[in-house]
C-alpha cells in the first residue's frame, strides 16, 4: 500500500505563508532544493487544494532553460507525475497529467493509497487539514526555515492531536531543518 504523504516548507512557527500571503522566505536554497527533489522523486500522485495547485502549476509552464539545474531537476519531476486538484471552482486544469474532483472524498483516497504502485503527496494546508482529520496522512515531511514570520496560513491543523515518531533529521548549511515523522495511530 502506497503512503500519503504531508510535504511543507514552514517558518519556525509553523507557517507556510505569512499574513500578506507570502511565501518568498521558504524559497529554498540549491542545497535543500537538491534534497526535496531526492524526496519528491518517488511520488507518483500529488494531491492538491485549488490554492496550492495554481501555486505549483507554476512549474508546468516554466522556462527550464531559465532555471537553475535544482529547478530544472523539480520542474522534470512534477511534470512526470499525476496530479488530482480538490476545488468547487476550477472546472479545467492547467498542466498535463492533471484531473480535478470537486469534492474531497476520504473513502476515494484510501482506495487510491491501496491501488498505487507509488507513493502519494498531499499539499497546502487546507486539502492537508482535512486529510490529516480523515486519518489518512502517513507520514509529515517538515522543512522547518530559520525565519518567525509571527502569523500567517498554518501548516498543521489547530484542534488536531496525534503522536509522532520521529524516522529521520536533517540540518542544512542555510539553518534550515528537515524533520520527517510517521503518525501514530
Amino acid at each position: 500500500m502506497a503512503k500519503l504523504i504531508y510535504f511543507a516548507i514552514t517558518s519556525l512557527d509553523g507557517y507556510i505563508e505569512d499574513q500578506h500571503s507570502d511565501f518568498q522566505w521558504a524559497a529554498p536554497d540549491a542545497e535543500v532544493h537538491t534534497f526535496v527533489n531526492e524526496l519528491v522523486r518517488p511520488v507518483g500522485t500529488y494531491l492538491y487544494g485549488r490554492r496550492m495547485y495554481e501555486t505549483m502549476s507554476y512549474w508546468e509552464t516554466v522556462d527550464r532553460e531559465a532555471e537553475s539545474a535544482e529547478s530544472q531537476e523539480f520542474t522534470d519531476i512534477w511534470r512526470a507525475a499525476d496530479k488530482i486538484v480538490y476545488s468547487r471552482t476550477l472546472q479545467t486544469p492547467s498542466s498535463a497529467r492533471t484531473r480535478i474532483e470537486s469534492a474531497f472524498d476520504p473513502a476515494a483516497i484510501r482506495q487510491l493509497k491501496e491501488s498505487a504502485s507509488s507513493d502519494l503527496a498531499i499539499g497546502g494546508a487546507e486539502i492537508a487539514s482535512a486529510a490529516l482529520a480523515a486519518g489518512l496522512v502517513d507520514e509529515l515531511h517538515l522543512i522547518l526555515n530559520p525565519i518567525i514570520v509571527g502569523g500567517g496560513k498554518p501548516a498543521l491543523p489547530d484542534g488536531f492531536r496525534v503522536g509522532l515518531e520521529l524516522l529521520d533529521e536533517r540540518r542544512f548549511k542555510g539553518g534550515a531543518v528537515y524533520l520527517r515523522h510517521r503518525l501514530r495511530t
